[in-house]
């Protein structure tokens, strides 16, 4: 067994330990579990879209990050909006979606999917290519101040720099109301294996919950909901023998419902 592997195990346990000691519920109620099984029988979905959701498990996904259908969210850079089908029914007329595009040239593509319901907020909040295929950083980003009850990632954050994920997360901690979560989900990479051609664009779970607790949050669950075991964390996530297979970690954040100040 391969050391993250090991990890993955342990992080599991540890969820099980931290939803018993806290009494946090591990599903969303059942009328948005509902809505999102409506929005996945939509005729408005593409067949292409259609044939990820066995890989993606959105209904256990979106009941794992405990969403319900009065929150307001914000989507992270939405790409081809898989989620956001999803998500944009499920909350309308009772919550919101928003989405932060985080690239320019994104948003064009993203206003002809036709989410009318979706608000697209902090266009002048970009993220910047670096030399690197892929890699981003975020000079400063700011998505407003309490204003969600729950911010989603869905395999962004491996295409970001250490401090444009430190940017990131702070703006996410200062956007969502006292008590919201933080859920993340993205491809994981061996647990303290230094960076390489294969694994830039991989993540390991551990510094990932030590870099987003470093922001404020306090780490709550994790799930092996899209666990891998053929994927042995060898290859990049693009290769042909692993992509839309990769081993992913999920895991859930929440903002302290009291948050200290700091003091000088």
């Amino acid at each position: 067994m391969t050391r993250s592997k090991t990890w993955i195990g342990f992080l599991g346990a540890l969820a099980l330990m931290l939803a018993a000691s806290t009494g946090v519920a591990g599903e969303a109620g059942d009328d948005f579990s509902t809505r999102v099984r409506a929005a996945m029988a939509s005729e408005a979905r593409t067949p292409a879209e259609t044939t990820r959701d066995r890989n993606r498990k959105p209904v256990e996904t979106l009941a794992f990050f405990g969403l319900r259908a009065d929150m307001d969210v914000l989507e992270l850079v939405p790409g081809g909006g898989w989620y956001t089908r999803l998500l944009a029914p499920s909350l309308d007329g009772t919550g919101s979606l928003s989405a932060w595009v985080g690239v320019a040239r994104y948003a064009d593509r993203f206003a002809a999917l036709g989410f009318d319901s979706v608000e697209v907020i902090a266009p002048e909040t970009q993220l910047v290519a670096t030399e690197q295929r892929g890699i981003y950083e975020l000079p400063a980003a700011d998505f407003g101040r309490e204003a969600f009850d729950a911010v989603l990632t869905f395999r962004n954050l491996h295409n970001l720099t250490p401090a444009a994920r430190a940017t990131a997360n702070r703006a996410i901690f200062e956007a969502l109301r006292p008590g919201g979560v933080y859920g993340v989900v993205d491809h994981t990479r061996r647990h303290m294996q230094p960076d390489g051609p294969e694994n830039r664009r991989r993540l390991d779970p551990v510094r990932m919950i030590h870099e987003i607790e470093g922001a404020g949050f306090e780490f709550e669950a994790f799930s092996e909901l899209h666990y891998r075991l053929d994927d042995e964390l060898r290859y990049e996530v693009g290769r042909q023998s692993v992509t839309g297979n990769t081993d992913r970690f999920t895991l859930r954040f929440r903002k302290p419902r009291c948050v200290r100040q700091a003091t000088r």
